[in-house]
């Protein structure tokens, strides 16, 4: 068996890190929406759009997330890219 990568299918969108942070993070920590807006210094409004995928998440937040969620910045940030790397390519965006 060699050590490469696991690559996805390239029709399956890349799970957006906010479906992450309400399917996963919440639960686990067992915290509400707005307690965990504060403690990233987020505006509730700032938080609901991220965890409902209206909103990306940038290097500031991928590193709150790493404080206070005992995360990692860089993945927060690579789940980021794909996502929107993904949503890119089938918009028809050419340059």
């Amino acid at each position: 068996m060699t050590n490469q990568p696991i690559q996805p299918h390239p029709d399956r969108k890349p799970t957006h890190p906010g479906e992450i942070l309400r399917e996963d993070v919440l639960p686990e920590l067992k915290i509400s929406q707005a307690a965990l807006a504060r403690k990233l210094g987020l505006s509730p409004r700032t938080f609901s759009n991220i965890i409902h995928e209206r909103r990306s998440i940038n290097s500031e937040i991928a590193i709150a997330l790493e404080a206070h969620c005992g995360s990692n910045a860089e993945q927060w940030m690579r789940l980021q890219m794909a996502h929107d790397l993904w949503v890119a390519r089938r918009s028809g965006y050419q340059s």
